[in-house]
């Protein structure tokens, strides 16, 4: 059969195809009498779309926001007794234990950078129910990848304060050896993986990893990656979304959205629904929003999350939408683009721990004194932690030059030789005391 014959032969024969599939085409499958047509006259880029005879455009107005999910409302009741998680006072007691530490570790940093001491930081203030309440729902086999935001994460955990301050001092003791800014934590005991710099880096290894966990006999771990708003517009976060989505892999894409990324309100950054609807439209995604300063509803979305991302092997978009009451970090003026009135708001009526701690109160499980007492210890904690962790020495400043490669290559060695020679020069302005030799 010649060329032209055969073409000729091919478009006849689908000519008599679409006649089978009626007016309404090739929707879910069905003709427009109802009976089932062949799938393989689907348009293969979106099988499940209907067809229409009517032109319109479709609006972003056209759908519905994603709601969220709260259970306590600001003055501590539960709204919905079968949203109720049933917490023993016993956890609940930690969770607002761990909240307080974190809040009252991160006053003392915050100063202890003003005065000069370490040379950055950043508050958790008016997220730490978004952290506590989603640890507490994971098991400690669970893989995580932070961004820097999510030390609530690292304290229910087990990590310590002295681990915490060492890090920030960047000490002989720090885990990371003193090669990463203040509050760039890790701990391979914790399965934390340690955090990075550049935004939304995090968010392709975090996929690539639950690929990895998919493709083990009898997984029973999945990943949690949690980023801010402002790193879901950086690229690295839509190819990650795109890879799990179509990958199928168990991790939880976890946005913290604060509302202003380190100093953009969150209406000048996107246009859509949030990050929430980025998933079930943009990228085919399962997906929740929830009040992210009410501890018991990230609580319960995270357990849901996690069985669902087991039992499916697929990932799910999670959105805990919270208020940062800090400033983005020590670099940073956030009454620059927002108002000190409002700012009190949520840091009064809307805080997590105020919330947390009224429940506690309708339920008898408060003690002021206690309270008290507790934020006394930590403070003298961390104070006397302090003092010891900016007495240690540094590590051994070559240091710098290991532990990316097996084999230091030709260049590290020469960069190190320079180096070493500079501060046999100019050994007055190196206080080479203060290292491990």
């Amino acid at each position: 059969m010649s060329f032209l014959r055969k073409s000729v032969h091919l478009l006849t024969a689908a000519r008599q195809n679409v006649k089978t599939l009626g007016a309404a085409g090739a929707h879910r499958g069905y003709s427009s009498s109802g009976k089932s047509v062949d799938d393989r006259y689907a348009f293969p880029g979106a099988r499940d779309a209907p067809f229409i005879n009517n032109l319109k455009l479709t609006l972003p107005e056209d759908y519905s926001p994603i709601p969220i999910y709260r259970v306590l409302d600001r003055d501590g009741y539960i709204l919905n007794e079968q949203e109720d998680p049933h917490l023993s006072q016993e956890v609940v007691e930690k969770m607002f234990r761990d909240m307080l530490l974190l809040s009252t570790m991160d006053k003392i940093l915050y100063e202890s950078q003003r005065q000069g001491r370490i040379s950055f930081y950043m508050t958790n203030f008016g997220e730490e129910a978004s952290h506590i309440g989603s640890a507490a729902a994971l098991e400690m086999r669970d893989i995580i990848y932070g961004q820097y935001r999510e030390a609530g994460v690292l304290v229910w955990r087990g990590f310590r304060i002295d681990q915490f301050i060492d890090q920030c001092y960047g000490n002989d003791d720090d885990l990371g050896r003193g090669k990463q800014m203040p509050v760039h934590y890790g701990s391979k005991e914790l399965n934390f993986v340690t955090i990075s710099s550049p935004l939304s880096t995090q968010i392709p290894q975090a996929v690539g990893a639950a690929y990895a966990l998919k493709r083990q006999p009898n997984n029973d771990s999945c990943v949690v990656c949690y980023f801010g708003e402002g790193a879901a517009s950086e690229g690295d976060a839509h190819a990650a979304f795109n890879f799990a989505a179509t990958l199928e892999c168990p991790v939880i894409l976890f946005c913290r959205n604060n509302g202003f990324a380190i100093s953009t309100p969150s209406n000048e950054q996107y246009r859509g629904d949030g990050i929430a609807g980025r998933g079930p439209m943009g990228y085919g995604i399962a997906t929740i929003r929830v009040d992210g300063t009410d501890v018991f509803a990230v609580y319960n979305a995270m357990k849901l999350a996690r069985e669902y991302v087991l039992r499916e092997n697929k990932p799910i978009v999670f959105e805990a939408l919270a208020y940062r009451v800090g400033h983005h970090s020590t670099s940073d003026d956030s009454t620059a683009y927002r108002s000190a009135e409002e700012i009190e708001v949520w840091n009064t009526l809307e805080h997590p721990i105020s919330k947390l701690k009224s429940y506690m109160v309708h339920k008898g499980w408060f003690n002021e004194q206690q309270e008290t007492e507790f934020v006394s210890g930590v403070r003298k904690q961390v104070l006397k932690q302090i003092a010891i962790s900016e007495k240690k020495l540094k590590p051994n400043w070559r240091e710098m030059f290991e532990g990316v490669y097996d084999v230091m290559p030709d260049h590290l060695k020469q960069q190190q030789r320079e180096l070493e020679q500079h501060i046999e020069a100019h050994k007055q302005h190196y206080p080479l005391k203060s290292f491990k030799q």
